[in-house]
């Protein structure tokens, strides 16, 4: 008898699990928050134009260009180049209209810039450190750094999880991004931001994927995708949502880093709230440990489980532990030392990079399509996360993981090329609109399908090497949408090429509905085994739940 055995008995889904998804609230914050803070705080307004202290009293603004700024080809004012003139005499000139000489030489701006806030009524750091026109680039690096951050924060705290369990590493990532938001609030250049920004991005993916894990793990395989969704759909997504106007209320980056950033102090009440896993406590030996949490969760539940169920299950609990994990050492290494288990894993990889990329240049793209509606536009397409959800909790429990997640993703993939063919902005917006879309729906089903196919003993640390290399692959989201700049259907192609390729990948991992998760590594190392290409659990023999098979 297993945890998957008990569960049914002690409550699939009962009050002590809707504490614990409730309890993910303040986690959905955090993350939402975390990752997308950043992309406010470096937004760059589309109208601006050098800034000249000399003319700084003129009240006439079209003057004061006029004066200052020449034109482009298509007639617009230049955004980093003015005359390369006597100021001093314009400024004390009686007939300054006499003074326009649209035929002087240019130079770039000297003195920093002017920036229209009508369109975007919000300090960014971009503004505020002036990361435009040659120094462009720096908004890009510090989106880079903060996904180098986030690399090494996974692995260390992958392993950490394993080794010191789930609640000690999500309390201490919840400290770190406390440090970090307070420290960029009161950055004074790219430095000191870089740094901080570096910080927060190790805290990222800990402060959420720990929390996830945990919750899963006490919930029946019956309501695991429901809950797995439930707390994107209820409380992740319309926290993306009101990320904008969060920022918009504050007014300045700083106010919304360190003003934002303050409720992760909620955060660090979850080690004495919050159980830790007892799968965990069991994979450590700490078998009595985890009875005790079980014996609250049937008391929460108001469950009567037979002594001798209980019993049995704490007798294999300890020999699972003395013939499984006694004296061993399990690091996210010794996956590949089975060789279908390193299939899985490099399949695994290879897929969630090209989904992480996929996934965040959808995010990233939304503050680049529409510059002039960049709150609006970003509030959109944020709010595709809402029917995303509700499609995967009505469909990855009758298709399986496998197929939605291919579906999901080549559509992704589909939409995202289709839309780079189209000449209408319009049209290749509401495109772009449906690849993320989609791009939601196969990211959402890669975190829980993962999840599933690890074993217990190595999920932590396999999870988090896993999100490890995704990052690395965001690391080349800025740069992509970087080339927007370029062309938008350059950067739509990259997405949808990607989605397309991932899509293919699936569709060569094994399914995982209507079979027990494997605790062990030899039990890993057979899971799938018997599946092939078509296998589907809406109909045929995957439509019969499996039992744990070893070696």
């Amino acid at each position: 008898i297993d945890f998957d055995d008990l569960l049914p008995m002690l409550g699939q889904f009962g009050r002590f699990q809707w504490q614990l998804l409730l309890f993910m609230i303040p986690f959905c914050y955090i993350t939402a928050f975390v990752y997308l803070g950043q992309i406010f705080m470096t937004l760059s307004p589309s109208d601006f134009h050098c800034f000249e202290p000399e003319l700084e009293l003129m009240k006439d603004k079209e003057l004061r260009k006029q004066l200052s700024i020449p034109r482009e080809k298509d007639g617009s004012y230049s955004k980093c180049r003015m005359y390369n003139t006597n100021y001093s005499e314009i400024r004390y000139a009686r007939n300054k209209s006499a003074m326009i000489d649209t035929s002087l030489p240019t130079m770039p701006c000297r003195h920093g810039y002017e920036f229209n806030t009508s369109d975007m009524p919000f300090l960014t750091a971009t503004m505020e450190f002036g990361w435009v026109c040659q120094d462009d680039k720096y908004a890009t690096y510090a989106q880079i750094i903060f996904f180098s951050g986030s690399i090494v924060g996974s692995l260390a705290y992958g392993y950490f999880a394993d080794h010191c369990g789930r609640l000690a590493a999500l309390v201490s990532s919840c400290s770190l991004a406390i440090v970090g938001s307070v420290g960029t609030g009161v950055s004074n250049g790219f430095a000191s931001f870089a740094i901080f920004r570096f910080i927060v991005g190790a805290s990222c993916d800990t402060c959420f994927t720990m929390v996830y894990i945990l919750v899963l793990e006490y919930v029946g395989p019956k309501y695991r995708t429901l809950v797995a969704n439930l707390s994107l759909l209820l409380f992740y997504s319309p926290f993306t949502m009101l990320m904008p106007w969060i920022a918009l209320a504050s007014r300045k980056w700083r106010t919304f880093s360190i003003m934002a950033g303050l409720p992760l102090t909620l955060a660090m009440l979850s080690y004495w709230i919050l159980p830790e896993s007892a799968r965990w406590l069991v994979s450590v030996g700490e078998v009595d440990k985890a009875m005790e949490i079980l014996d609250k969760l049937i008391r929460r539940n108001k469950k009567h489980v037979e002594p001798w169920v209980l019993e049995l299950f704490q007798r294999c609990c300890l020999q699972f532990y003395k013939e499984e994990m006694h004296g061993r050492e399990f690091t996210v290494f010794s996956i590949f030392k089975y060789r279908r288990m390193a299939c899985y894993m490099l399949l695994m990889i290879a897929i969630w990079m090209a989904m992480s990329l996929v996934y965040d240049g959808h995010v990233r793209a939304a503050s680049v399509l529409d510059s002039h509606n960049v709150f609006v536009f970003f509030t959109i397409a944020c709010a595709t996360e809402l029917p995303g959800n509700i499609v995967v909790i009505l469909t990855l429990d009758r298709f399986g993981r496998r197929w939605c997640s291919f579906t999901f993703t080549m559509l992704s993939g589909i939409f995202s090329l289709i839309g780079a063919r189209m000449k209408n902005v319009v049209h290749m917006r509401n495109l772009a609109l449906a690849g993320r879309f989609c791009a939601n729906m196969c990211y959402n089903v890669g975190l829980q399908w993962a999840a599933e196919i690890l074993p217990t003993v190595v999920r932590a640390q396999g999870v988090s090497f896993i999100h490890t290399m995704g990052f690395v692959a965001m690391m080349m989201s800025p740069p992509v949408v970087y080339l927007s700049q370029v062309s938008f259907s350059l950067m739509l192609i990259i997405l949808g090429a990607l989605g397309t390729l991932a899509g293919l990948l699936t569709i060569f991992l094994p399914e995982t509905l209507n079979h027990q998760l494997p605790q062990t590594l030899s039990e890993g190392n057979v899971f799938g085994r018997n599946q092939r290409m078509w296998h589907a659990p809406c109909c045929g023999p995957g439509a019969r739940r499996s039992k744990r098979r070893t070696v």
